[in-house]
């Protein structure tokens, strides 16, 4: 298939399912199963690490102007009752904090699961199982968390922690832990999505970053992580591009819509899509693999 057109469709898929509680890592695995692309190849790594910026470009145009009004509000917020240590920005950096900790001190572990169908599709059906688990027990009373501007300091702490799932299990998804997270300690769905987004902002921004740079440097990455040298061509650059801004484009209509659907639906259609794909990729993982 037509390099092109590998580009524009991996890109979508990146730029549909990184903010959706569904996995884009799995998804992107899938997909290069499907295409038949070489995930030794150096390129395609770089690639597939690449157009996740797009996804998170998007997601910074989204919520610029609600970024700016945290920092105007800052540290009293828009109602004067917060402090330094429960201001949204603050709590947005201890739940990375929290992440970001863990997940380095386990990088090793983290490797090896990487690219594993297996682990990806167990991800996805136990995630789908507690998602909808927790997203119907959570609509029986009233949240007593209805904004961001409402979270406390544990609540953060929680969320944090439990984001550390995502990466120690592919297939289980930034959006997911997060959401069912929130959801857990008394958030309202729209406040969960809310902060699982601002959360998302600095932990992919680091994630995406640590791993170009382990992949590119020869200093920071050993064997068949390490692409050094890599010789990029015109067309490299433009099959880049192509995924990169589809990606961008695709995650801004997904960021924008997803906000809106939360507000008036729940999340079980998102749970019942994932225990469908972890089903069926438990059942063709291996011919997939081998493909």
């Amino acid at each position: 298939m037509n390099d092109y057109i590998i580009s524009v469709l991996l890109g979508i898929v990146e730029g549909l399912t990184e903010f959706l509680p569904v996995s884009s890592t799995a998804h992107l695995r899938i997909s290069e199963a499907l295409l038949h692309l070489n995930l030794t190849d150096p390129y395609w790594k770089m690639y597939t690490i690449v157009i996740q910026l797009g996804a998170i470009l998007a997601l910074l145009l989204v919520f610029t102007g609600r970024i700016i009004e945290f920092f105007r509000t800052f540290p009293e917020g828009e109602e004067h009752n917060r402090t330094i240590w429960n201001h949204p920005l603050t709590l947005t950096m201890v739940a990375f904090v929290c992440t970001a900790i863990p997940a380095f001190l386990l990088t090793k572990t983290i490797g090896k699961h990487l690219e594993s169908l297996t682990v990806m599709a167990w991800s996805l059906l136990i995630g789908g199982i507690v998602m909808w688990a927790v997203d119907s027990w959570s609509t029986r009373g009233e949240p007593h968390t209805s904004h961001v501007e409402q979270m406390s300091l544990g609540q953060a702490i929680w969320i944090g922690l439990c984001q550390v799932l995502s990466a120690v299990f592919p297939g289980t998804s930034r959006s997911m832990s997060t959401i069912a997270a929130g959801q857990i300690v008394g958030m309202s769905r729209p406040a969960a999505l809310e902060f699982s987004f601002l959360v998302s902002i600095p932990t992919m921004i680091a994630a995406t970053g640590y791993d170009l740079l382990k992949t590119l440097h020869p200093k920071h990455a050993e064997g068949a992580d390490a692409i050094a040298p890599l010789v990029m061509t015109g067309h490299g650059w433009i099959v880049l591009t192509i995924g990169f801004v589809v990606s961008f484009v695709v995650a801004l209509g997904v960021v924008e819509w997803f906000l809106q659907w939360v507000r008036k639906h729940g999340f079980v259609p998102f749970a019942v899509y994932r225990i469908i794909v972890g089903i069926l990729l438990l059942v063709l993982g291996a011919k997939l693999a081998g493909s």
